[in-house]
């Protein structure tokens, strides 16, 4: 994915949520920000884009976003069910309509054999919708992995907005 597509799909989630109304979040671990960056490298994202949550350690994602001790412990930092505590957090710690969340092994150190390097897990939530979950496994190096990570979780906002 070239800057140029990343650009483009996030001109489209600006667009879509300003002609909706709606505003967004992000809660990111394994893209450190690039969720947020390429969002508000958009003009106009001001209205759309109220805050991200950079929480790359379990004391940040407990910290800002309540995700519980017991589930960091249970399922671990890379896992489906931190995924869905991490969008919560951002609905219940935003003024946001939208939320996306993303965790996972970049690489390329880091992964294990139930938890291999390219693993990433997305929460995306709308107040009054149920948490979507997904899990894949990209491949490529840490910033194929991790560019990969963005484009779908833009992908996921636009989903959001439907």
């Amino acid at each position: 994915m070239t800057d140029a597509e990343v650009d483009d799909l996030a001109r489209r989630v600006i667009e879509t949520y300003v002609a909706q109304g709606l505003t967004l979040g992000t809660a990111e671990s394994c893209t450190g920000g690039l969720i947020a960056g390429a969002l508000t490298g958009i003009s106009g994202s001001s209205a759309v884009v109220d805050r991200g949550f950079v929480t790359y350690s379990n004391d940040a994602k407990m910290d800002l976003l309540d995700v519980p001790g017991s589930t960091l412990r249970d399922h671990g930092a890379v896992s489906e069910e931190t995924a869905r505590a991490m969008a919560w957090g951002v609905l219940t710690h935003a003024p946001v309509d939208c939320a996306v969340a993303v965790t996972g092994v970049a690489g390329p150190t880091g992964g294990t054999k139930d938890k291999p390097v390219g693993l990433v897990h997305f929460g995306a939530a709308r107040h009054g919708r149920e948490i979507v979950h997904e899990r894949h496994v990209f491949e490529g190096d840490r910033a194929a992995v991790r560019a990969a990570t963005v484009k779908r979780a833009l992908e996921l906002l636009l989903f959001l907005a439907n």
